[in-house]
């Protein structure tokens, strides 16, 4: 049976099996066995699986322009309008806490010096196929990684610059299909494996190549996508996801993408530098009325590093995502006897807008620093 259908993947969590055909037949016959509840198809060869990207060019110093008087370069923004820059001052800058980074590609977070210096763990790719290095592959990766890892003095400091990392890939950039769903649960369930503290994940999904298969309004209960059933699960596990509320604020589409509507979740919008919405910043609330996104974090634009080796402004909820996450990190570090749980209900409560959240800001800006003094006794 393997060899008519090879197993791609598993979930535990949600029970399913993930298998490659190129006989339709085989479907129904694994659909005949007793313990097969169904089947569906998620995934249809485009025919480029075995297209490779080649190594980019990178620069191997920066340049005089990047160079600031203030210790975290040109981070300084924003990490300081949420407290961060206090927290660090104390002491918590991530140490001894793991994060996964579940993204697309990490192009050239291996040779360009600065990225090096990232305490990297290992790297898993679960996109069939495989590609033979995940470092070169796509830059968004590594841009976000840089948000939370990099550790330059006076050119740039993200906000958890001593943890340690996982880079796990699970987008695939030729095309857009529901089994990327899948290729997401497959790398959470093994962040869980070894012993990942907090996850971060700039992406979403509601449109797919094939418009049937595109997620509705309804969807966006946190327990309809299969992504999202499965990020409802991570708190319960004991790890805090922190994810993108997507950018379709300003588009039709206009709200967050699974698995920004899922359960117990820290979803994060984003700012300008003026501490405004950013308008293309998704919007909530969950179909179900869960007040999204969660916190908010400057994202129009963000400053980063990108996978060319240079400090770059770039827009999206995709930064303002790993730029809260190093912060989670690094109050977790410093309130370890917090349950995932109560981390990221403390993380809500320290939002300027907590008292009134709106389906644009959610719970406001959070401020870190605030939320490890108002919880030292807890």
């Amino acid at each position: 049976r393997d060899k008519l259908a090879p197993v791609v993947g598993t979930s535990r969590w949600l029970n399913t099996v993930l298998v490659k055909v190129t006989d339709t037949t085989v479907i129904n016959k694994i659909c005949e066995l007793e313990f097969v509840w169904g089947a569906r198809k998620v995934w249809t060869s485009t025919g480029k699986e075995d297209e490779m990207p080649e190594r980019h060019e990178y620069a191997t110093t920066f340049a005089a322009k990047d160079s600031t008087d203030n210790p975290y370069g040109k981070g300084f923004r924003q990490i300081s309008v949420m407290g961060g820059d206090s927290l660090h001052a104390a002491g918590f800058r991530g140490q001894g806490m793991t994060i996964a980074v579940i993204d697309g590609g990490f192009c050239n977070a291996d040779v360009i010096s600065s990225l090096q210096k990232i305490n990297i763990l290992g790297t898993h790719d679960f996109v069939c196929e495989p590609r033979p290095d995940i470092y070169l592959d796509t830059s968004h990766g590594t841009g976000v990684l840089s948000c939370m890892g990099l550790n330059e003095p006076n050119i740039f400091i993200g906000t958890a610059p001593e943890a340690s990392f996982w880079l796990l890939r699970r987008e695939d950039g030729r095309t857009e299909q529901e089994v990327e769903e899948d290729y997401w649960l497959m790398a959470a369930e093994f962040a869980d494996s070894v012993g990942v503290d907090v996850i971060n994940t700039s992406l979403g999904y509601n449109k797919f190549d094939d418009p049937t298969t595109s997620h509705k309004y309804s969807d966006l209960d946190g327990r309809t996508a299969f992504i999202s059933r499965g990020a409802s699960m991570l708190a319960y596990k004991g790890i805090v996801l922190v994810c993108s509320a997507g950018n379709s604020g300003d588009e039709p589409w206009k709200k967050i993408t699974p698995p920004a509507d899922a359960d117990d979740v820290i979803t994060v919008g984003a700012l300008n530098r003026q501490l405004v919405n950013a308008n293309f910043s998704s919007i909530g609330p969950s179909q179900d009325g869960r007040v999204k996104p969660d916190i908010m974090a400057i994202g129009n634009p963000s400053y980063l590093m990108y996978g060319e080796g240079e400090i770059i402004r770039a827009n999206g909820t995709s930064f303002s995502s790993p730029t809260a996450c190093g912060m989670v990190a690094c109050l977790w570090q410093a309130l370890p006897h917090l349950t995932a749980k109560e981390l990221i209900e403390i993380v809500r409560q320290s939002g300027d807008n907590y008292q009134h959240p709106d389906n644009i800001f959610g719970y406001g800006l959070p401020n870190f620093w605030h939320a490890y003094l108002n919880n030292l006794t807890r």
